[in-house]
Parts: C-alpha cells; structure tokens; sequence
C-alpha cells in the first residue's frame, strides 16, 4: 500500500513538472542548489521517500517497487499525468522502476550515481541490522564520508556536517527498510523497456557507484546520453551542482516539446508580470489587447517578464529599483508612472524611491529625477485612502 510522501513545490505550477527523489539517508533540502536554479523555469516537486524526512515511516521491510508506487500516488495526487524524473542512488533506482514499469508517467529520466543493482545483498542486510541494532548516528559519519572528496571535505567541512546531521535525523526504521529494498533490487533486465530520454551522470570519485556501473545502465537504455563530473564522490548534485544543474536543465529543455515549453514560459512570465505590476493593471493590458496588440503582449510576457525578471540573479525587489533608475534616467514618463504605482501598492517603502531618484539625479540629470518625484508624489497622493475612506460603518 502506498503512503503519502513529504513533499515540497515551487516554481511555476503551469511550467512543466519536475520530480526530485534523493539518495538513501537524506531528505528533500539534499536538493537545495537544484530547487533553487531549476524553479525559475519549471515546477519543482523535491520529495522525501518513504522513511525518510517529514514522509510516514511504515514498518519494513520496503521494496524499490513500493517506493515507486509511493511516487505514481503523489503524481495522481498531483493531478500529474506525467513528469520529468530526476533520482540519485536510492532515487535513482525508484526512478528507473517507474521509467519502467509506468513509461506513460514520465517525460524524461535523470540518474545520477546509482545503479541497475546494488549487489551483494549481503552488506545492506547487515547495514539494515546494525541500524536497528545502533541507531543511524553510529554510521552517519561513514556514510557521509563516501558523500564528497576528500577535497571538499577538507574545504567545507560545515558542508559535511550539515549532511551529517541530515542523516542522523533519518528514521532508523526508515533508512534499514530502504536498506533492505537495496539489497533485493535488481532492475537490469528492465533497462530495455525505458523509453523515456535519459541522462546519466556520474561522479569520476564515486566509490559507491563507480563511472563504470553508471555506464552499464547506459548500456542498457537506448540513446541514453552520459556524463562524468570531476571532481565528484556519491553527491555529485552537490559537490558539483552547477554544472548537474545545467545538464538536468538542458536535458529537460532539449527533451520538452517547443509548443509545451512556450506554453511554460508564457504561464511562468505571466505569473511574475503580476507579482510585480499586479493583477488589476495586467488584467486590463489583456482586456485592451487586440488583434494587432497581441503579438506584443506575447513577446513582452516571454521575454520580460518569463525571461529576464525570472532568472535568478537579482530578486524582484532589486530589479523593480533598477527599472525605476533606469526609466528615470530615459525619461520613459508612462512607464516610470506604471512601475512606481506597482511598486508602491507592493509595499516598496517610499524612502527607497526617493534614494533611487536622488541617485538617479547624480548620474542622469536633475529634469528626469525632478520628473520622478513629481510622478512619485502623485502616486502617494492617489494611493493614501482619504480620511472618509478610513470611516467604518
């Protein structure tokens, strides 16, 4: 029977669906750098297995194929016909088991450090047993140690602490049962019956799943393509999550039909045009839209809004005051009007703007900065409620 996993979402919920599922003895924040880049172009669902995080921790032992089952239920919770599946070790296994047992539910597969067999047995077994014998902590630290490089370990070792203490807090029940559905998992002769694109990824220091063993699920899955980072031990999405980044992002994007991912960019530039001006003005730029408008209010929404005020470099905050500088600065009268009422029924401190227009002032000219504050002046005059609006009844 399957449980309701922990999960948790951002980005935009129009964009398409993103799965992330971690490695054994972590929870969803293993993820953070992913959750991060990856929301501002897709929806973004980091989810903890079964017996680990904030998820229910039902008595063992588990089987990879429950853990996929927990997966198919939280998409058709979701309302998710299908999504773009990213797993590291244990979640890499749970991703190919679905891949292929369920090829309708996924658009496109990303393993990373895993395998198509954790053979022997054996050692899960005893490491299921120790567990429940000592408690988690008593291998946290050797877990961990086969995490990073030794590099990164020495550089950061408050890195390697926080991982530790992410183990740690594991369920001991839950981290032997996923043990124990290692131990069983066998997914080699199901390679051959993954349809979904697939990319692999491997770190050149992993111990645990060596370049080799990623290359043989390679092998297995047709057109699968393959990449090494260096340096990289077990979590390569951290160690070297800049360039896993971009590889899940251009896999995805590459893989996403062009019509889909204009629809996507679309949703995602419209739901920041809002954040920024709000609803009441974007609603009436569409109602005024005609035929002879819409092609630029496409472009503006793709391109300003879905593009540029969405990557992650500069928050929306930041942005609203360099627009406002910079529409000052070009005496852009209409557009600087619109963009210091937004700002303001945003709750943008009126302090800032004078700040922004004085600076303006220094490096563009006093006219367009004396135009600023009498716009701005306007603006608070028109959005302070009247004394008679204040009267309650």
């Amino acid at each position: 029977m399957s449980v309701a996993l922990n999960f948790q979402q951002s980005g935009n919920p129009a964009a398409p669906a993103v799965i992330l599922l971690g490695s054994l003895g972590s929870n969803l924040s293993m993820w953070q750098p992913q959750i991060h880049a990856l929301s501002n172009r897709f929806r973004v669902i980091a989810v903890d297995h079964r017996g680990h995080g904030q998820s229910p921790v039902p008595a063992g032992p588990y089987t990879v194929a429950d853990l996929g089952g927990d997966v198919i239920a939280l998409l058709d919770s979701l309302e998710l016909e299908s999504a773009h599946l990213v797993g590291l070790s244990l979640g890499g296994a749970v991703s190919q088991w679905i891949a292929a047992h369920h090829p309708t539910r996924v658009d496109t597969l990303t393993l990373l450090c895993t395998s198509s067999q954790f053979a022997p047995a054996q050692p899960w077994i005893d490491r299921a047993e120790a567990v429940r014998t000592d408690g988690i902590a008593s291998i946290a630290e050797a877990v961990v140690g086969r995490w990073f490089t030794a590099g990164l370990t020495e550089q950061d070792p408050e890195l390697v602490a926080r991982h530790i203490a992410m183990v740690k807090a594991t369920p001991d029940e839950g981290y032997a049962a996923c043990c124990e559905a290692l131990s069983t998992w066998d997914g080699r002769a199901d390679l051959a019956r993954i349809v979904a694109p697939t990319l692999l990824i491997a770190g050149e220091q992993d111990v645990a799943t060596p370049p080799a063993t990623v290359a043989a699920i390679a092998d297995g899955i047709a057109d699968s393509v393959m990449h090494v980072v260096n340096p990289g031990a077990h979590l390569a999405s951290v160690e070297q999550a800049g360039r896993v980044t971009k590889l899940i992002a251009a896999h995805i994007t590459s893989n996403t039909p062009a019509v889909a991912q204009r629809s996507a960019t679309i949703e995602a530039g419209m739901t920041v045009r809002r954040q920024v001006l709000g609803d009441a003005h974007v609603d009436r730029s569409i109602a005024g839209s005609t035929e002879f408008t819409a092609p630029f209010q496409d472009f503006i929404t793709r391109t300003a809004w879905g593009d540029i005020w969405s990557r992650p470099g500069l928050d929306h905050h930041t942005r609203r005051l360099l627009t406002l500088a910079i529409l000052t600065a070009v005496g852009n009268e209409h557009e600087l009007d619109m963009h210091i009422r937004a700002a303001l029924r945003a709750g943008t401190d009126p302090d800032e703007l004078v700040e922004v227009f004085l600076h303006t002032a220094v490096y563009a000219g006093v006219p367009n900065s004396n135009q600023a504050f009498a716009l701005g002046k306007q603006a608070l005059a028109d959005l302070t409620p009247k004394p008679e609006e204040n009267t309650t009844s």
